[in-house]
């Protein structure tokens, strides 16, 4: 059983070794494509792999128990699949929340940006950067999609695979959408309802796609029976839940030098997430309106940040989000016992749980 460092080792070989064949197969295309490449090339770097760490978890989890010893290339290939995807998301993601850093670095549009200006180029940089990043998120998914059908093309359960994948990129992809809407949506549907709405766009967009899926494709690859993964899904996706819920705290309260985005940044783009439904809903209407002038203003100064962060805390939206939090991980580890998994695995799989719901950044 490989631990995390080893999983990060495998796929970033993958990686190498599949941007390497792609650089051979256009050299042809000249200069210009060889730098798009090469920025396609940058997203993938860096990262906390967890996807890829779930995938394998999956198939950890059932491997041993269908007597399968060695990792396949079908499972690496599998779980670098899932990071290129994960590239892709955070492009689109990056152009459509108008970020400017990712990981501490320029944001891809912002790169793209920087390069027509350094190249002395006509027209608008801000155009070109944003219109060549949706190409650059479009090319990372079918690196994504050429990355699993060459990994699993000899594996028995293939098809399997391709179900779930295709229902991940489904529902990340609707997720996304519902994300962006609930930006305007917010203001003619009930207040009471926002919280509902919040928690099916956690769903969608985060804990299915980072935790459950990319724990069930790895288990599927190891021949995971129905009872498996049913196990998997009931672990997986409470805990993919506490994931983005913890994501969506340090959305607002993280600290721009371990989070690499600047702090408030869910603020500034005017994130509905569910800690501002509760937050909405514990206050009077003159508060409310409050929040929802400063909500999503790209300008917000830092001490209009810290006025946020303090009414969101005096709400007690921070506490019970906390709480959900705790909550849901405890949901995760209720499914763990008695199920159906070899025992080896379980260990690795609480690692993961607290690395997604305990982190910084």
């Amino acid at each position: 059983m490989a631990s995390s460092t080893a999983v990060i080792d495998q796929v970033s070989a993958r990686l190498d070794a599949f941007v390497a064949r792609v650089r051979e197969e256009t050299a042809t295309y000249g200069p210009d494509a060889a730098a798009f490449v090469s920025s396609a090339e940058a997203t993938l770097r860096g990262g906390k792999r967890l996807r890829a760490r779930f995938c394998h978890a999956g198939w950890a989890s059932v491997a041993g128990l269908n007597g399968i010893d060695a990792a396949p290339t079908a499972l690496w290939d599998a779980c670098a699949a899932l990071e290129v995807f994960q590239s892709a998301a955070l492009v689109h993601d990056d152009l459509i929340d108008n970020s400017d850093t990712r990981r501490g670095r320029p944001s891809a549009h912002r790169a793209l940006e920087a390069a027509h200006v350094g190249q002395g180029w006509s027209g608008s940089a801000v155009e070109f950067g944003r219109a060549a990043a949706v190409l650059l998120g479009d090319l990372l998914v079918a690196w994504s999609d050429d990355l699993l059908e060459a990994g699993i093309s000899a594996n028995p359960h293939a098809d399997a695979v391709r179900t779930e994948y295709a229902r991940m990129r489904r529902d990340v992809t609707i997720g996304q959408f519902l994300d962006i809407a609930e930006e305007s949506a917010w203001s003619v549907n009930a207040d009471d309802g926002h919280s509902e709405r919040a928690l099916r766009v956690v769903s969608l967009k985060a804990a299915r796609y980072s935790v459950e899926q990319p724990l069930l494709i790895g288990a599927v690859i190891a021949g995971a029976d129905r009872a498996q993964q049913a196990a998997l899904r009931a672990f997986g996706h409470p805990l993919g839940m506490a994931f983005q819920l913890r994501d969506d705290v340090l959305g607002v309260f993280g600290d721009e030098q371990v989070t690499g985005k600047p702090a408030g940044d869910d603020l500034r783009e005017g994130k509905r997430t569910l800690l501002i439904a509760w937050t909405r809903q514990a206050l009077a209407p003159e508060g409310r309106r409050l929040v929802d002038e400063l909500l999503g203003d790209p300008q917000l100064t830092a001490d209009q940040i810290a006025s946020l962060q303090a009414i969101i805390m005096e709400s007690g939206a921070l506490a019970r989000m906390e709480q959900l939090i705790v909550e849901y991980a405890e949901a995760g580890e209720a499914a763990l016992q008695e199920a159906p998994l070899d025992a080896g695995a379980l260990e690795l799989l609480r690692g993961l749980a607290r690395d997604a719901t305990q982190r910084t950044a």
